[in-house]
């Protein structure tokens, strides 16, 4: 009995894992990607690029990406994406009077990870030569960016000789202010609708549109967040009650901190209640590994 069952067993995993390989789809996508947040076009899909004059210097907003698919049945499929987001954006290219007179403009490199639900409308996954079916989806996916930061160095007035002098009053120092960007990583929706022509039995060509709405609005460099402010205090003259710098004491310190809600509010732009979209228009080829796949029960 016990030889029985685990022959039972042995043949039930060898015809799951003959289903598994048959139903894995392997393949590239590429397109064009757009940013839809406070500077630049608002068009969902095929944007412009910036300027012709950046283009050697920037490129084009790109698309470039590796997908896994695995097919529950003919019509169900899950669907892991890795790609990389060129975004760019740039006020002169806009519809809004406004945003052409800002003339802000700028690029971002955004990395995602994807997992998304795949329905297609006619059994394109079943077991035949060719077939052509459109697919919606939707899923949750993580975004690595670059995201504004800003370096605020407080300092005391100075002599020629760059000697550091005793300030009068609490606003008798000097504020100024450095912006670099680092790495940040936020979540987002990824949802949109496409064409899929399987053909030769195991290979697959499609076009699709990708919307995703993002939890961030820093990825147009419009918006640095207080907590991406550090501050610095410059030490030649001391408090004699803390032994830190006189600047970081008292009023001076209550001034410095006004001053850096007022670099932060006269940086931001834009809607402050809004969130980024990055969307893209890509064509893709897969490949199903092994046999075409077969659904049986």
């Amino acid at each position: 009995m016990n030889k029985k069952l685990l022959f039972s067993f042995l043949a039930a995993l060898g015809t799951v894992v003959s289903v598994k390989a048959q139903r894995n789809e392997l393949g590239i996508r590429l397109g064009m990607s757009n940013l839809v947040g406070d500077i630049g076009r608002t068009n969902y899909i095929l944007q412009k690029p910036l300027d012709l004059g950046r283009a050697s210097d920037w490129g084009v907003p790109f698309y470039g990406g590796l997908l896994y698919r695995f097919n529950f049945n003919p019509y169900q499929t899950v669907r892991l994406d890795l790609g990389y987001n060129q975004i760019q954006f740039n006020d002169k290219v806009a519809k809004e009077e406004y945003r052409k007179n800002r003339n802000s403009f700028g690029k971002n490199d955004v990395y995602e990870a994807s997992l998304t639900f795949e329905y297609n409308f006619f059994p394109v996954n079943n077991e035949q030569v060719s077939m052509v079916s459109p697919y919606i989806f939707a899923g949750v996916g993580t975004l690595m960016y670059d995201a504004p930061k800003a370096n605020v160095m407080h300092d005391f007035r100075r002599d020629k000789d760059g000697v550091a002098q005793a300030p009068i009053n609490e606003l008798d120092f000097v504020t100024t202010t450095e912006y670099t960007t680092g790495k940040k990583t936020t979540f987002n929706i990824p949802f949109g609708l496409g064409l899929k022509y399987k053909f030769n039995h195991g290979w697959a060509i499609f076009a699709e549109a990708t919307f995703r709405y993002t939890f961030t609005d820093q990825l147009d460099y419009s918006k640095i967040l207080t907590k991406d402010v550090k501050s610095s205090y410059n030490g030649d003259i001391l408090s004699p009650a803390s032994g830190g710098s006189l600047l970081e004491t008292g009023a001076y310190y209550v001034v410095s901190k006004e001053r850096e809600a007022e670099i932060i509010g006269k940086r931001n732009i834009g809607d402050g209640n809004s969130r980024d979209w990055i969307n893209t228009f890509s064509l893709g080829l897969t490949y199903s590994f092994g046999r075409p796949p077969c659904y049986c029960d």
